[in-house]
């Protein structure tokens, strides 16, 4: 099962980048991390389809079974960086394909609105966004930032193992589909 996850914030050092550092390594995942590649600003011009990182970033998501995508909240909406990147996107890297999301903000209140910022722009990309989603308060993270408290983990587990199921009947339904000859 090939499932990516995509490190939404532009920030080298930043929580949403430790986690999905973590869970990369915990559960042997993936990562496109957008603080680590460069994207120009979409404009919509052709000679932008010709740019390695842009072919990367379209073929590792292509190619995924699944994806969780990571972004902390700026202004009441995803970052930029995952926004941006989105938009060098098309229907081909998500349809049929179970989609997780994770916010890391604090307040409280904090990441609800990045995440139905990024429910919305996917949804128009035909991704099948879990109705699941997690926000990830910053005093989760201990030892250094490199795991996440009891009760964070847990909830990333549980996630974790309903994207997998997701992605399971999805591969299930889509074989039994093309048998049928539709």
């Amino acid at each position: 099962m090939n499932i990516v996850i995509v490190n939404g914030s532009p920030r080298k050092e930043g929580r949403t980048g430790k986690l999905s550092a973590i869970i990369s390594k915990k559960y042997n995942i993936k990562t496109i991390d957008l603080s680590e590649l460069t994207l120009p600003i979409y404009n919509g011009q052709e000679d932008q389809n010709e740019l390695a990182n842009i072919k990367m970033l379209r073929a590792e998501l292509e190619n995924a079974d699944a994806m969780i995508v990571a972004t902390p909240e700026y202004h009441g909406g995803m970052s930029g960086a995952l926004k941006n990147a989105l938009d060098f996107l098309g229907s081909k890297h998500f349809k049929d394909k179970p989609v997780a999301l994770m916010a890391v903000s604090g307040g409280g209140k904090g990441g609800i609105n990045a995440l139905n910022n990024m429910r919305i722009v996917l949804r128009a990309l035909y991704a099948n966004v879990l109705s699941k989603q997690l926000v990830i308060d910053p005093t989760d993270f201990i030892q250094g930032g490199v795991a996440l408290a009891e009760e964070s983990s847990y909830l990333v587990n549980g996630l974790i193992q309903e994207l997998k199921i997701y992605t399971q009947l999805t591969k299930k339904l889509n074989e039994e589909w093309s048998a049928s000859n539709y």
